[in-house]
C-alpha cells in the first residue's frame, strides 16, 4: 500500500474517514467502489468556490469575462496539472489493464481526481473546510489570472474585430474530410469577404480547424491593416 501521508501533507487536509480518502484515489477499473461519485460532488464544489472567489476578486469584470475565466482554472488542463504539482499519479489505485496503458498520467483521469478529493473533503468536514482546500490548490492561479479577453476563443475574438471594423461576419466552410472514421481531418475555409481572403486550415475536428483558421485570419488582417 502506498504511503499517503505525501499527498495528505501536500493537501494541507488530513481525512479523518481513511475510507473516502482510498475511494476518491480508486478507479473504476479497480473495482465497484471508486472515484465516480465524488468526482460528481467535487465538480459542482469547484465550481462553486472558484465562481465565489472571481466575483469577490474582480467585481469590475462582467458575466462573460468571469465566465471564462472560471473555465480556464477548472479546465480538464489545469486540474491536471495542479494532480501533477500534487504527485497524484503515484496514488491511483487502477486495474492492472489502466495501469499498463498509462492511466495514471492521463489528464482525464488526473483532472477527475482532484475533483474527487474535493468531494471526499465535504464529505468528510464542511463546505468551508473544502472552500479551503480548493483555495488553497488555486491560490497561485488565482493571483495570475490572464486577461480575460485574451481567453475568448479565436472565432469571437475574429468575429469582434470585424465588427469593430463594422465589416460582415466571416464565413467559414468544411472544404475536405480525409481519413477513417476514428482518425478523421477535417480541412476548413475562413473568408472575409471586405478583404478578399480565404485560410484554411485542418484539424481532428471541424471546430478545431475553424479555430485555427480564425486565428490564422485574425493574424493575417491586423497585419494587412497596421
Amino acid at each position: 500500500m502506498q504511503d499517503l501521508q505525501p499527498l495528505i501533507t501536500a493537501l494541507g487536509y488530513t481525512y479523518q474517514n481513511t475510507a473516502l480518502l482510498d475511494e476518491a484515489l480508486s478507479h473504476r477499473s479497480a473495482g465497484a467502489t471508486n472515484y465516480e461519485r465524488l468526482e460528481f460532488l467535487g465538480d459542482g464544489l469547484l465550481n462553486f468556490v472558484i465562481a465565489s472567489a472571481l466575483y469577490r476578486q474582480h467585481p469590475e469584470l462582467d458575466e462573460g469575462a468571469l465566465s471564462r475565466l472560471r473555465a480556464s482554472l477548472v479546465r480538464e488542463s489545469t486540474l491536471a496539472e495542479i494532480a501533477r504539482d500534487l504527485n497524484l499519479g503515484d496514488y491511483l489505485v487502477m486495474g492492472q489493464g489502466e495501469l499498463r496503458s498509462g492511466g495514471f498520467k492521463r489528464d482525464s483521469i488526473l483532472s477527475d481526481v482532484v475533483e474527487s478529493l474535493i468531494g471526499a473533503c465535504f464529505l468528510d468536514s464542511n463546505f468551508e473546510t473544502a472552500q479551503t482546500l480548493v483555495l488553497a490548490l488555486f491560490q497561485d492561479r488565482l493571483h495570475n489570472l490572464p486577461e480575460a479577453q485574451s481567453l475568448k476563443d479565436a472565432k469571437t475574438q475574429l468575429q469582434e474585430w470585424l465588427q469593430g471594423q463594422q465589416l460582415d461576419r466571416p464565413i467559414y466552410e468544411v472544404i475536405d474530410t480525409q481519413g477513417k472514421a476514428h482518425a478523421l481531418q477535417f480541412t476548413v475555409t475562413c473568408s472575409v469577404a471586405s478583404h478578399k481572403l480565404s485560410l484554411q486550415a485542418t484539424a481532428s475536428s471541424r471546430r478545431k480547424a475553424e479555430q485555427r483558421a480564425a486565428a490564422d485570419m485574425l493574424t493575417k488582417l491586423k497585419s494587412v491593416t497596421s
